[in-house]
């Protein structure tokens, strides 16, 4: 299926009046779609997929049609061209695969219920009625529901309901809008209203099965994101409600649908006594990316999917520039430096990687464009490092003169550059196009070359990669002078080292901050200067040395055994991005030992001296009024202190447990992931095994359920192993959302590894037609592609998914995956001698 011709060329649409009948009972529903439009011939398509079309009008006549399943498209021929109202009467099972129009499931008090809510981009909206369902075609909605009421449910949409006639629930007209932003919901539900200052009702809603509490964190991040947008964008919230809902099952995240944000019950409801600080801080962040994109990415939207990255990067920076205005003491940068930005840096390096702009016609491939690292994290990336260039008051002019010009309509990225070059005075858009047109990043080796301080830059790979002279314009970020704003040449060279040195006083760095996507290779002479001084840099830059350090050691370009002696020097660190970076490095080391070996003990020596002065230090449970970075370190040196097999961690863990023991879900929200999992590796047993998967599946408190999934995936009982996996296709005990997460955790442990990789071998067909629609489907690859790094695996991994090489959506992942896995087995391969006698030297 390949659709070249975009429908929106002949036909284009100004209004819709959509009318649903919805059966839960049946899992069926009846509609009626009068779209008002012109066609600019007589021969025009309309999307649909899935739906039973019975009759098809123009203006009250019968037209012939015919119903296209494999280009999803309802061929229609009409009397004239020009102004036309089209008529489709149609019927349509609801969906059990999170897409389109269906059913999310949950328990209240044993009883089993169920909500009916949306998920329709990026192309089901079509599941639901037929449409232009194409992001250009933007039109107003009018939208009746009708559906088997129950007393006191609620319905709820774009727009505010304005009444009810014969059952039918009617909704006010909405703004000019595309398909995929539109949604409904409906069901028993709970929630918790305000209003802004300017008088935007915000709402959030969630099923029963919660605590009223649990609404209050998101409550007061969404009302405050959106009073901090409309200034900080300098336009108005164009909608007369925000609502928030959190569905029992979704697919993704979160969803931006204008004026009904569709969430993953885990990034909107919280309890705020016992939740860890990452948790609060991941939730704020998904609610204002969100809020983010009622602006950017609803009001003005990207023309085609392959400005996609026009949406979700500038809402994941925009998530950050939020969230640290309204929580400023939780320095949330910290945290874009220690997820977005490695997770970017890592994809980033594997050739055949997309750019962050790429282009894309068939639907297929759509959802196997939202690369999380690419259109996400590095696209984020590329716009912190413009705000950096242009300051906050030339973006924010920008802004507001981007949204007045393309209000209620499209853009494309050269749009952005244009009203922020004009507010800036810079030619931005020859800097962004040449990290977002094309793949990959530099490494820039910086060197005293004949006395002369020399930089040069040439594209990073870890693995092997095509060299074919790419050049990007890099902001280099130094402490020193006579280091241009813009290195865009191939070599630079910035003057007689030892003079530049004597001025300065410092040791030469280059991306201070850490703001630009670009790695740095220092020689010798410049890195044992930074060395020496490291204690003296500010903790991102000590993070970014680390980070630097760990990818140029995947990379090849040094060896991890040059890396291992120097760890020791970070691990008394206070900063929780600096201890982030250490344990990413340490972390990286295990696939270089195997188990039960000298070089595993080795590596849990070295562990454990790292983590112990951390642990005497901070113990298990939290305290009174201690730092940010306290509170984030704890859980990287006690999972470290569980990992080298220290005793008193091991006691004082299943001491906490055996004092919680009829209250699981109590224990410190920070470490009780690591208490359940020592408990299951050490003390488990099969009545442990039933209590924990019985509390999974009757807590609605969705950061338990995910402590719980990590314990249980960590069993080492080979039977307790195989009756996980058995759960693996029972949705009542695990959810296909939450799939992945459990797959993954069996996968990585060495005890449910061939297990794990037995079963989705085996029962691929069936997770393909569970989840195969799904944007998020390639990522089981992924998830593979992370923990395999034997040359045993790589060819079983290469023998099941080279014959899926033509799927289409899976050819990318495919093949980036086998480059992933073969890079990291020739750096075993090459590297594991040198590290074992690095481990030996340290643990001396």
């Amino acid at each position: 299926m390949a659709e070249l011709a975009r429908f929106y060329q002949a036909f284009q649409p100004s209004h819709y009046d959509i009318y649903l009948d919805i059966n839960r009972e049946t899992k069926s529903f009846s509609g009626q779609t009068k779209i008002t439009g012109q066609a600019t011939t007589t021969a025009i398509n309309v999307h649909q997929k899935g739906l039973a079309i019975s009759q098809v009008q123009a203006d009250g006549q019968t037209v012939p049609f015919t119903v296209d399943d494999e280009n999803e498209a309802i061929r229609i021929t009409l009397p004239s061209n020009g102004d036309v109202t089209l008529t489709i009467d149609y019927t349509a099972k609801l969906t059990d695969s999170m897409m389109g129009i269906y059913p999310s499931y949950y328990e209240v008090d044993g009883v089993k219920k169920q909500i009916i809510g949306t998920q329709f981009e990026t192309t089901f909206a079509r599941q639901a009625f037929p449409s232009i369902d194409e992001p250009e075609a933007k039109a107003t909605f009018a939208l009746a529901i009708k559906f088997d009421e129950q007393p006191g449910e609620i319905v709820l949409s774009n727009m505010p309901e304005n009444h009810v006639e014969n059952g039918v629930h009617y909704f006010d007209e909405t703004v000019k809008m595309s398909t995929y932003l539109v949604a409904f919901a409906f069901g028993d539900l709970q929630s918790k209203q305000t209003t802004t200052k300017s008088g935007v009702q915000v709402g959030v809603f969630a099923t029963k099965a919660h605590q009223p509490h649990e609404l209050d964190f998101a409550l007061d991040i969404a009302k405050r994101s959106i009073e901090f947008y409309e200034d900080f964008y300098q336009t108005p919230y164009p909608l007369p409600h925000s609502w928030q809902l959190a569905l029992p099952d979704f697919s993704a995240g979160a969803m931006e649908n204008w004026g009904l944000v569709t969430y993953r019950e885990a990034y909107l409801l919280l309890d705020p006594e016992n939740t860890a600080l990452d948790m609060k801080q991941l939730v704020a962040t998904v609610i204002a990316h969100e809020l983010a994109h009622q602006w950017f990415g609803d009001l003005v939207t990207m023309q085609w999917w392959d400005d996609l990255w026009l949406n979700e990067s500038f809402a994941n920076m925009m998530e950050y520039v939020a969230v640290d205005h309204l929580e400023p003491d939780w320095h949330v940068w910290e945290m874009f430096q220690t997820s977005d930005v490695p997770a970017a840096l890592q994809r980033d390096a594997t050739d055949g990687v997309q750019s962050v702009h790429v282009q894309v016609n068939n639907p297929a491939e759509i959802d196997a464009l939202f690369d999380a690292a690419i259109v996400y994290a590095k696209g984020a990336r590329m716009l912190v490092m413009m705000r950096a260039l242009v300051g906050d008051d030339a973006l924010r002019v920008g802004l507001k003169n981007y949204f007045a010009a393309h209000h209620f309509g499209n853009a494309t990225g050269a749009d952005l550059w244009a009203a922020l070059g004009k507010a800036s005075g810079m030619d931005i858009g020859s800097i962004m196009n040449s990290w977002l047109e094309q793949p990959g990043y530099p490494v820039v080796t910086a060197s005293v070359i004949d006395g002369q301080l020399t930089l040069s830059q040439q594209q990073f790979f870890i693995g092997d990669g095509q060299e074919v002279g790419r050049q990007w314009q890099i902001p280099l970020n130094s402490n020193y002078e006579a280091a241009p704003t813009i290195m865009s040449d191939q070599q630079l060279v910035l003057g007689d080292y030892q003079s530049l040195r004597a001025t300065a006083n410092v040791p030469f760095r280059l991306n201070l901050g850490n703001s630009s996507h670009f790695i740095v290779k220092y020689d010798d002479t410049l890195m044992k200067d930074i060395l020496a001084n490291v204690e003296t840099l500010p903790a991102i830059d000590q993070l970014a040395l680390l980070q630097n350090l760990r990818l140029l050691a995947e990379g090849q370009q040094l060896s991890y055994a040059e890396v291992i002696p120097l760890l020791t020097q970070f691990a008394t660190s206070h900063s929780a991005v600096v201890n982030a970076a250490l344990y990413t490095v340490a972390n990286n080391l295990k696939k270089f030992v195997t188990p039960d070996s000298v070089e595993e003990r080795s590596l849990k020596t070295l562990f454990d001296q790292l983590s112990a002065d951390q642990v005497k230090r901070l113990g298990w449970l939290p305290v009174a009024n201690e730092s940010n970075d306290d509170q984030l370190t704890r859980p990287y040196v006690l999972n470290a202190a569980l990992y080298a097999e220290d005793q008193t961690a091991i006691s004082a863990a299943h001491d906490l447990f055996s004092s919680h023991q009829s209250d699981l879900a109590n224990l410190p929200a920070d470490t009780r992931v690591y208490i359940l999992r020592n408990e299951v590796q050490h003390f488990g047993s099969s009545a442990l095994f039933d209590q924990l998967l019985a509390a999974y599946k009757s807590t609605p408190d969705a950061s338990y359920k995910l402590d719980l999934m990590s314990a249980l995936t960590s069993t080492r009982d080979q039977t307790l192993v195989e009756a996980l996996i058995s759960h693996f296709e029972d949705a009542d005990t695990i959810k296909p959302q939450d799939l992945r997460g459990w797959f993954r955790g069996v996968l990585a442990n060495q005890a449910g590894e061939q297990a794990a990789w037995d079963w989705i071998r085996q029962d691929w067909q069936w997770l393909e037609d569970t989840v195969g629609g799904d944007m998020e489907f390639s990522t089981y690859i992924t998830v593979i592609a992370g923990v395999f790094h034997t040359p045993a695996r790589l060819a079983e991994f290469k023998a099941f998914f080279e014959p899926k090489l033509p799927t289409p959506g899976l050819t990318r992942e495919i093949t980036m995956d086998t480059n992933v896995i073969a890079s990291r087995v020739a750096l075993v391969e090459a590297d594991k001698a040198k590290v074992a006698a690095a481990l030996a030297q340290v643990i001396k």
